[in-house]
């Protein structure tokens, strides 16, 4: 009965081996996962830089466009006292409206046309 036995110990431990040998498949597939997870994250992050770069790009772009936007200083004291802003808020909203200070003193009171 001894042969027997021997042979019912090989099966246990063939299960055994077919199941350590899926636990190490399951293993090294997560390892491959994750470095295929990884280079996703760099592609990513690159893109996420890429649009970073090309918005502050865009940004100082548009602040160079302001810049040149020809505006009469009169009108700044005028829109800062009037409605009580700061000399900044005022200048930039009129540079944003290209000078034009009724159109600005319309976009900071919140009106339309």
């Amino acid at each position: 009965m001894e042969g027997g036995d021997e042979g019912v110990e090989r099966m246990v431990d063939s299960k055994d081996m077919q199941q350590q040998s899926k636990a190490f498949d399951k293993l090294t597939d997560r390892v491959e996962d994750r470095q295929l997870d990884s280079s996703r994250v760099q592609t990513a992050m690159a893109s996420i830089y890429a649009s970073a770069e090309a918005d502050a790009n865009a940004m100082r772009l548009r602040e160079k466009e302001l810049a040149a936007v020809k505006i009469n200083a009169e009108d700044i004291d005028t829109i800062a006292n009037e409605l009580e802003l700061d000399r900044k808020v005022a200048e930039r909203t009129l540079r944003e409206h290209k000078g034009d200070a009724v159109a600005a003193v319309r976009s900071l009171l919140g009106l339309l046309h």
